[in-house]
């Protein structure tokens, strides 16, 4: 039977997250998100493209948790750097940033000023134009803008090609900056896709975009799906490779442009 003393304690049944500020032994001090997790069972740290996350279950101390993490500094470290090892990693910063990456390429870039905040191809590469007093947002929004522009334009010609074999079209399409997935498509038929995709190579997106009109199909991954997606795309098997060793740096350059 459990014990008074146990029964008055409270707990958490949602996540709790804040932010704990360490230093590495490099000197360098990262900000590493710290979330309290009623469902964990042990203390854990990872790495993603969204940097370091530390989980704790509902009875670690904030102590523990912070010991945890010093007796795996040489791993954090280790996991930083392959996530910041890419050459599309960098922030974008006003008139430093010389290039950047669109269709599996690295496009020269070009800084001007001009009335309006605006990215757009010029030849074979990039101009972007911004008032003086433009800030950091302002530069971030017109490269989503542009990003998404280019992500659509590419819509635009492959779904004339695949929705004429297809139930229905989806309702809507939409591009988030999403953690793990590449996309996903929900009961009322909208489509999201991972505005990352635009990064890579073009025959890798359209695959995303085959898996998930298929789903308008079939709904499971089932061997009958599967075969949906043979018939319209034969080499979806050299694109999910392609993700396997390429995605996760799409995705943390992406999220870096736009930090």
């Amino acid at each position: 039977m459990p014990s008074l003393f146990r029964l008055l304690i409270p707990k958490p049944r949602t996540l709790e997250r804040d932010t704990l500020v360490f230093t590495l032994d490099d000197g360098r001090s990262i900000e590493i998100l710290r979330v309290r997790d009623p469902r964990a069972r042990r203390v854990r740290l990872s790495v993603d493209e969204r940097g370091a996350r530390l989980t704790l279950p509902p009875r670690a101390s904030l102590v523990s948790g912070e010991r945890f993490v010093r007796e795996h500094r040489d791993w954090l470290m280790q996991q930083l750097a392959l996530q910041g090892d890419d050459e599309d990693g960098a922030p974008l910063l006003r008139d430093v940033t010389a290039q950047l990456p669109l269709r599996g390429e690295q496009l020269p870039l070009r800084w001007l000023e001009g009335r309006y905040a605006r990215l757009q191809r010029e030849g074979d590469g990039l101009v972007m134009q911004l008032p003086s007093r433009a800030g950091n947002a302002a530069v971030r929004r017109a490269l989503r803008d542009f990003y998404e522009a280019e992500a659509r334009a590419d819509l635009g010609r492959w779904l004339p090609r695949h929705l004429p074999t297809l139930p229905r079209a989806p309702s809507r399409i939409r591009f988030k900056v999403m953690s793990s997935q590449w996309g996903s498509l929900a009961p009322d038929d909208a489509m999201s896709l991972d505005l990352s995709l635009v990064l890579g190579q073009p025959s890798a997106f359209e695959y995303v975009l085959v898996h998930e009109l298929c789903h308008l199909i079939r709904a499971d991954h089932s061997p009958a799906f599967w075969r949906e997606v043979e018939a319209r795309f034969p080499e979806w098997r050299a694109q999910r490779d392609y993700f396997h060793t390429e995605g996760r740096r799409l995705k943390a350059g992406l999220r870096r442009l736009l930090a």
